[in-house]
């Protein structure tokens, strides 16, 4: 699974990386975020409005449930390979589960992320690890599914998504987990977007990105506190799992993340500063 995640480009990364427009009410409420948690609102770029930055809950509730659901993740396989092979290249059971079957049809989403956060399956966030992107190809897109449901006791509106998990690729078999987020590559995001793309398209983007692709390395177990937030959280305490020469500080979030773009108060912002 893949619960945790950080969002911390600013508002300019994000539309210069995605060639999409941030509206100014979505960019004044965006915050550097290094533990983006079930029930935070994050960006998104969803399948009814491709060229813009919307914001939705991270937490899946399909628009015919009675309640409010926390759903973060989607298995592509639904309800195959319940073993976890790394190698299964068969049916994608997504299609058929009655809580994502439609969403995946056509209310998908592209999930902004700068790094995701996973440990071992039996250790779980006991034992986090930062997984980001090599060669500073940050933000990158997760793989999700939304929807739009109706609290009928109040009428308000929420959209929600989850993140799309596949098998692990080896990068994640060497943390010790056996899942990972769906990590769409670039020339794929428009067509994940698209509602007139065909199915067989859709699920054969639902496989582990290349084993170059992404690093990894150890972080604090106080991630597990989804109440725990700033960038003294993703600071190494151990080596990468794939050796590298340096790490990269971003002394200052004001100056790299959200904060740079809008003329917004730092209430409530997360401390400045981050390590990847």
């Amino acid at each position: 699974m893949c619960g945790r995640y950080v969002t911390v480009s600013s508002v300019q990364a994000i539309e210069k990386r995605f060639n999409v427009h941030v509206p100014e009410h979505v960019g004044d409420a965006l915050q550097p975020n290094a533990n983006v948690s079930h029930g935070d609102a994050a960006p998104v770029i969803a399948s009814d409005a491709p060229e813009q930055v919307q914001r939705f809950q991270f937490g899946f509730t399909p628009r015919w449930a009675k309640k409010q659901f926390y759903t973060i993740n989607a298995r592509s396989e639904g309800d195959h390979n319940t073993a976890n092979d790394p190698r299964y290249t068969g049916a994608m059971g997504i299609l058929q589960k009655p809580m994502f079957r439609q969403s995946i049809r056509d209310r998908r989403c592209l999930i902004i992320a700068d790094a995701f956060i996973e440990g071992p399956e039996r250790e779980k966030l006991t034992r986090p690890y930062l997984v980001y992107p090599r060669a500073g190809e940050r933000p990158m897109a997760l793989a999700g599914i939304w929807d739009e449901w109706t609290d009928p006791s109040s009428g308000e509106v929420l959209r929600s998504f989850a993140i799309l998990t596949t098998v692990a690729n080896k990068l994640m078999q060497a943390i010790g987990h056996h899942r990972s987020p769906v990590v769409l590559e670039p020339d794929a995001e428009r067509a994940w977007v698209d509602v007139s793309t065909p199915l067989y398209d859709i699920t054969a983007l639902m496989r582990p990105c290349g084993d170059g692709r992404l690093n990894a390395y150890p972080i604090s177990p106080d991630i597990r506190d989804p109440r725990a937030n700033g960038s003294d959280l993703l600071a190494p305490i151990g080596e990468r799992i794939h050796p590298e020469w340096t790490y990269v500080l971003h002394e200052e979030l004001e100056m790299f993340g959200m904060g740079e773009s809008r003329g917004r108060s730092r209430r409530n912002t997360p401390e400045q500063g981050t390590l990847f």
